[in-house]
């Protein structure tokens, strides 16, 4: 006789609840396996890292600048800037401006000083952050308390900049032979054997010229460690005014504007007259800085200085 089980809990019946039905309806619903089949999809854009290198953040190839790509905050920032870079960085003008030189053209090189001090304005911060970016100096590492900063203004858009600092001492540079004797040397380095041999096959002939090579003897050092080298004597000379950098938007250059930019820094560095040549110097220059100072100083044994000349 097998035992009775009573049950002692029964489930009340409950009528139907138009709360509770509709909460059932909102829940989602679910399969055997656990995953929810109704649930809001989220669309998102996935991309594949395949070892590009602008998987990220992509650099423009002009201005230097590296944005990411669809991101309209970031487009619109780069477009400033590179129209910044490429034609010079906008500027409406200052209420006491101190004009060193003015062009027929309206051009003018102003001095950033008093109200306008380097230190404090943020339209020259603005330009030193460009020029930083495409001389190589560090962030934060071009200006100090005593430099002066000259702009060059042109069209409602500064698009040079000078920096120049006290000095106390530099170097001369020691011309390359590549330099002072390139008419010297022949133009090839290649020539050819006087005797040349000949192959003969029936009425087939094959000619072979012979080429020596010749390294010549009066190739000097600075000749071999390329054109942007810079070997300079180690005895100092004494000298006033120092450019510690000078830069030209693209669109301007080949125009002048950084000789001009060096005649209003000689002119009005030091009170009392113009400085000379043999007075300002140069930091250790880039190939077309090298090229710069070579032209306007009319000879290749220019002056250099360096951190502890100043």
């Amino acid at each position: 006789m097998q035992p009775k089980i009573n049950t002692f809990f029964k489930r009340q019946a409950t009528g139907p609840d138009q709360n509770s039905e509709a909460a059932e309806a909102k829940r989602p619903k679910s399969c055997g396996d656990g995953k929810v089949l109704n649930k809001k999809r989220n669309y998102g854009q996935f991309h594949l890292e395949l070892g590009q290198p602008d998987f990220l953040l992509h650099m423009c190839a002009v201005c230097g600048m590296m944005y990411a790509r669809g991101n309209d905050e970031d487009e619109k920032v780069h477009r400033a800037y590179h129209k910044g870079y490429s034609e010079g960085v906008p500027f409406k003008g200052w209420r006491k401006e101190t004009v060193v030189m003015r062009s027929e053209g309206g051009d003018r090189i102003i001095l950033a000083s008093g109200e306008n001090s380097c230190i404090r304005n943020s339209k020259v911060q603005e330009v030193i952050k460009v020029v930083e970016k495409e001389l190589g100096f560090g962030e934060g590492q071009l200006l100090h308390k005593l430099c002066k900063v000259y702009l060059f203004v042109s069209g409602g858009r500064i698009a040079g900049c000078l920096v120049a600092e006290q000095i106390k001492a530099a170097h001369k540079v020691i011309p390359s032979s590549a330099s002072e004797n390139r008419s010297n040397l022949p133009d090839s380095k290649t020539e050819s054997a006087q005797a040349n041999h000949t192959l003969e096959f029936g009425k087939i002939s094959f000619k072979r010229e012979v080429l020596r090579r010749h390294n010549h003897p009066d190739k000097s050092k600075e000749e071999c460690q390329g054109p942007g080298a810079i070997v300079c004597e180690e005895e100092a000379v004494p000298a006033l005014c120092g450019f510690r950098a000078i830069w030209v938007v693209p669109s301007h250059r080949r125009k002048g504007i950084a000789s001009q930019l060096v005649d209003a820094a000689r002119k009005s560095f030091c009170e009392g007259g113009m400085l000379g040549i043999a007075q300002c110097a140069f930091t250790p220059p880039t190939s077309e800085g090298k090229e710069l100072a070579s032209r306007y100083c009319k000879t290749s044994a220019f002056l250099v200085y360096r951190d502890g000349d100043v």
